[in-house]
């Protein structure tokens, strides 16, 4: 069976690479550049500064603060008008995954048409994007990376999932100095989400050898570095290891796609506006419980992945102590324990299953799910 291995051209990365990136966008000869990102990058002066780096190199830049956390259809139709109005012929998007799913959004439609609704599922567009340059902020979501652009329709109250080989960005662009602002509490969200998508990668129906490696070294990256990323937000090498095993799992995810964690997450976020990090979190050892039983053996490596004994240790008990390290990861960085203190509500579950049924990131998950099955994960982790 074929494959294809999906991932930007330039990819620029460790400490202080922001100058080396920079002057590779004047390159490309780019005019002005409109600037998404969030309203706390804009009022800490993140984006301002990024826009003086780009002047210096004779590129224009307005600034769309508007991609709200879990970028909603209204945001990308705010962002597309501005771009129209600049005259801008680039996108650079500033910050974790929902301003580069905001300016991925804005970037497809300036040059498909059409509405965002359009383009919900697998390769919907016709043309490249505008071009994108994602400067990555957080270590995570590995959306400057990605073919995955997630958009929440508020009408649906459902996260749209946009899985488009044309919003694949141009640039992307880790620099950990940009990241050590980073909250505790965000640090581990984040962090979760790229083990999250190491392990549904590595479980995946459409793994290969390329993407197992990738899974495979993010989810030690990750057991050695996240507590630490955690505790001290400061510590520079534990920062640059997390935004490489982010950007290694975006790899495998990107090519070998997810499973149910994610389709379920996405419901919850496009429900109750939740931090997607934290509902990938919470659900996880739920789905990977139930896909187990066809999964143990690619369980157990998991678990060796994160630095556990295996061995002499059968596949289903491999897949025990993957399970059980997972859950001991998040709680040793303050991940809340159940959906319930997240704030969802049980009387919810049938309509978040039927909708998570619909979601294109399932399509890859190990096992195929019923709708009682998917009812029943959410109800476990409550």
């Amino acid at each position: 069976m074929s494959s294809t291995f999906f991932i930007p051209a330039v990819n620029i990365m460790g400490i202080d690479c922001l100058t080396e990136a920079m002057d590779a966008i004047a390159a490309h000869g780019f005019r002005k550049a409109l600037i998404v990102t969030d309203s706390g990058l804009a009022k800490a002066g993140v984006a301002y500064k990024i826009s003086e780096q780009l002047a210096v190199r004779d590129i224009d830049a307005a600034i769309f603060d508007g991609a709200k956390p879990n970028p909603s259809i209204a945001n990308v139709e705010q962002g597309l008008a501005m771009l129209e109005r600049e005259r801008c012929d680039f996108v650079l998007s500033l910050g974790g995954g929902s301003p580069h799913d905001c300016a991925k959004g804005i970037a497809l439609c300036a040059t498909n048409g059409g509405h965002i609704r359009d383009y919900e599922g697998v390769d919907r567009s016709a043309k490249p994007q505008l071009p994108l340059v994602a400067i990555n902020t957080t270590a995570g979501t590995a959306s400057e990376m990605t073919r995955f652009c997630i958009i929440t329709d508020e009408a649906r109250h459902v996260k749209m999932a946009i899985v488009d080989r044309n919003v694949t960005p141009l640039l992307s662009v880790n620099d950990p100095a940009l990241m050590v602002a980073m909250p505790k509490s965000l640090t581990a969200a984040t962090g979760m989400d790229a083990l999250t998508h190491a392990i549904e990668a590595y479980v995946s129906t459409a793994a290969t050898p390329i993407t197992d490696a990738c899974a495979l070294k993010a989810i030690e990256l990750i057991s050695e570095n996240l507590r630490q990323a955690v505790a001290e937000g400061s510590d520079l090498k534990a920062r640059e290891n997390m935004a490489y095993a982010q950007f290694l799992a975006g790899m495998a995810f990107n090519n070998a796609s997810l499973g149910y964690v994610h389709a379920m997450a996405h419901q919850l976020g496009g429900f109750y506006d939740l931090p997607h990090g934290v509902c990938n979190a919470v659900l996880l050892p739920h789905v990977q419980r139930f896909n187990a039983s066809v999964s143990a053996a690619r369980l157990r490596d998991v678990a060796k992945a994160m630095g556990i004994e295996t061995n002499g240790l059968t596949a289903e008990q491999g897949s025990d102590a993957a399970i059980a390290g997972i859950v001991s990861l998040a709680r040793a960085i303050d991940i809340p324990a159940g959906l319930a203190v997240l704030g969802a509500r049980e009387e919810d579950i049938p309509t978040l299953a039927t909708n998570a049924l619909k979601d294109a990131c399932g399509l890859t998950n190990p096992r195929p799910a019923n709708q009682a099955e998917i009812e029943a994960i959410f109800k476990a982790a409550f």
